[in-house]
């Protein structure tokens, strides 16, 4: 299984260092995200603009 999952990270070239920076900072915005999405502080904020969209004016 080691064998597997064994990454050569001498061999990555720059397109390889681009996606794994590109996912790893998706990840943590996407925490961020959820986490202030989720917070029972920000629920007043949220839901003030919560019909924002539908909004034509």
């Amino acid at each position: 299984m080691e064998d597997y999952l064994h990454t050569d990270w001498a061999a990555m070239t720059l397109h390889d260092w681009l996606g794994l920076i590109i996912t790893v900072a998706v990840f943590f915005m996407m925490i961020f995200a959820y986490v202030y999405v989720f917070h029972p502080a920000n629920k007043e904020k949220l839901e003030s603009r919560r019909h924002l969209p539908d909004d034509d004016d």
